[in-house]
């Protein structure tokens, strides 16, 4: 490249001399009478078009490499989120699932208790409400406990995706404690 630039300069330097020699006065005094030294002027375009070439080189093309890059991680951060809502979703038609399957089971055993009542005594009836009472109770703690379990599954996976897209956003590797941190803080966002 500069070797070719030389050869341009050279040869350009060439033809101006030449044509200065022919014009005797003509184009020369022209350009004398408007005050544009043609060596100023070429020397100018060399050096404009060297820093145009290194500009080119060495810091447009970085800078866009980097936006390029930005915008991609951007776009998987979006990825991400649209996964965990499509996820938290799922977990809260889970939920919905047992809490209902759950009530189908207790009212079920409320229908028979009460169908059974009719032929047992007051004493069998008690002992039945007893145990839906029981059963209802541990329905509503399994589906309690099931929901908490879930719920802390997700607030986990949405800490190490924070950790994960705060490590790409700022561009380098956060330490241990950095991302012990940033997990509970997601955590205790989520719990709020």
């Amino acid at each position: 490249m500069w070797s070719s630039l030389a050869a341009w300069v050279t040869q350009s330097s060439a033809l101006l001399a030449a044509a200065d020699a022919d014009s005797q006065g003509g184009v020369a005094e022209v350009i004398h009478g408007l005050g544009i030294d043609w060596r100023l002027l070429l020397s100018q375009c060399i050096i404009f078009l060297i820093l145009f070439f290194i500009l080119k080189k060495y810091a447009y093309r970085p800078i866009l490499k980097l936006l390029d890059d930005r915008q991609r991680r951007v776009a998987e951060s979006m990825a991400n989120v649209e996964k965990i809502k499509t996820e938290l979703a799922a977990t809260e038609q889970t939920r919905r699932d047992i809490l209902a399957k759950a009530n189908e089971s207790a009212n079920a055993l409320i229908a028979k208790a009460q169908a059974d009542a009719g032929s047992l005594t007051a004493r069998q009836a008690l002992e039945t409400a007893r145990q839906v009472e029981a059963m209802l109770k541990k329905a509503e703690e399994t589906a309690a406990q099931e929901r908490e379990r879930l719920a802390n599954e997700l607030r986990q996976e949405m800490g190490k995706l924070v950790v994960l897209t705060t490590s790409k956003v700022i561009g380098r590797t956060l330490t241990v404690e950095d991302q012990a941190r940033l997990q509970k803080e997601a955590v205790e966002g989520l719990k709020n």
